[in-house]
Formats: structure tokens, C-alpha cells, sequence
């Protein structure tokens, strides 16, 4: 299916998003190009200084970081494509240009068809996070009245080999998202992103928000090969469970 992933989660609820959001969200697995954009991050990291020990500890997992920046430089790369499993996806790595480091946050969001575990009604957006996409959650989607993208993270899990460990709410991360077309912004406009992801045991882990120009750009080499997924952008692990 090249319907665009988000669409498919959305249904109806997609084409009240503003235009040019709907235009971000349409990359589909084949199209022979990706998505780049560049801009800068108002807020990024986390605030909390108590907790860079063990952030510092999991940075290598590519999904959180012990910084905290303001007025850092980023790049974001969307790449749509069919999973091993050939299951319709979207994968994000973000570089965000910290002083003196660079960070790379990375996930792969893919669609799970309502058959999938007891699933009902429509396809839903299972999102895996970081290098080795260890950690696993569910994505609830919707439109606000004005027309702006808003994400909740739901019912996360962590594979750690063979196991399978939903993990209780006192435990959870919850990831909140809202994602919008400034008009204003710029010469021409420009997309605005704000994330928080709180864990109730101990407050806000990370953060990031600001603004961005993007564009599609086409594979160098000219592949439309629905599987394509550059190397670079490629977890080091793929995990089939949702």
C-alpha cells in the first residue's frame, strides 16, 4: 500500500491537518526521495542535571542525551520505506549540532494492521526508538481544530532479547507532540515542532522545540525501491514484535 502511513493511522482525521503538514506526512516507500530538514532548536535536551550520569549512561542508545542546549542547530532526515517484515515505514535521524558534540536521535515509526494483536478499527502507529530500537511504544494521533498534528506515546514495551517487558505506568515515559506551519515564521513560513517526554517518577526527560525549512531531495543513486533504506539511517537491529 502507498498510502502514506500516517493517513492510513489518521483516516480522516489526516486531511484536516494544514496543507503543508499533510505535504510533510506524504512520503510513502518507493518514491525514490526523502525528506530533509534544517532549522534550530529553541530548547533541546534535558534540564535536569541530576540525571546526566545516567543519561550519559544510555546516550549510546541513540534516543536520549545527559545536554541541554539552547539555540542549537539541527538536521532531520525522513526516510519512508518497507520494513524486513515488509511493513509500511517511516524512519527519523536527527542530528542535533550541541557545542563541541554531535547527538543523533533516531527512530522508525511503522504501521500495524488492525489484525495485528487483537487490533481494532483502524491501522495504528507503533513507534521503535533509538540505535537498537530497544524501546517500543504506541502512537495515538489527531488533529487539533487548528489543523496542527498532536501525538501522545502510549503502552511502551522494551525487548531486551527474547523478552517482552510492558512496562507498568509508574514506570513509563509518556511523549507528548505537537507539530504545526508557522506562516509567520520566516520569509516564507516555517514547520515548529515542540516534544516533552515526561517519566512521573521523575519529571521531564527530555525536551526539544523550535523551527525548520524542509525538502525532498531524491537518492543519489536514483533508487525507488520500495525497501530502500540508506545504511547510515538503518538501525542496528531490526525488531519484528510490536
Amino acid at each position: 500500500m502507498n498510502t502514506p502511513i500516517y493517513e492510513q493511522a489518521m483516516g480522516a482525521g489526516f486531511a484536516r491537518l494544514q496543507p503543508e503538514l499533510q505535504d510533510y506526512f506524504s512520503l510513502a516507500p518507493g518514491s525514490g526521495r526523502y525528506g530533509v530538514g534544517e532549522g534550530i532548536f529553541d530548547v533541546v535536551g534535558c534540564r535536569q542535571r541530576w540525571l546526566s550520569p545516567l543519561l550519559r549512561i544510555t546516550s549510546g542508545e541513540q534516543a536520549f542525551f545527559p545536554e541541554y542546549g539552547e539555540r542549537v542547530p539541527f538536521r532531520i532526515e525522513n526516510h519512508a520505506h518497507l520494513d524486513p517484515f515488509g511493513r509500511s515505514s517511516l524512519t527519523a535521524r536527527r542530528q542535533i549540532f550541541l557545542p563541541g558534540r554531535t547527538r543523533i536521535f533516531q527512530d522508525t515509526t511503522s504501521v500495524r494492521s488492525p489484525t495485528a494483536r487483537g487490533a481494532e478499527g483502524r491501522p495504528q502507529l507503533v513507534d521503535y526508538v533509538g540505535r537498537y530500537r530497544r524501546l517500543v511504544t504506541d502512537l495515538n494521533l489527531s488533529a487539533t481544530p487548528e489543523g496542527r498534528l498532536r501525538g501522545i506515546s502510549d503502552a511502551s514495551r522494551l525487548f531486551l532479547g527474547p523478552l517482552r517487558l510492558p512496562l507498568p505506568a509508574s514506570l513509563d515515559a509518556k511523549a507528548y507532540a505537537e507539530q504545526w506551519w508557522d506562516a509567520s515564521a520566516g520569509h516564507y513560513g516555517r514547520h515548529r515542532i515542540q516534544v516533552k517526554v515526561i517519566q512521573p517518577q521523575i519529571g521531564l526527560v527530555l525536551v526539544y522545540a523550535g523551527s525548520f525549512d524542509y525538502r525532498l531531495e531524491s537518492y543519489p543513486d536514483g533508487t525507488s525501491a520500495p525497501g530502500f533504506l540508506p545504511p547510515y539511517a538503518a538501525p542496528d537491529r531490526w525488531e519484528q514484535r510490536s
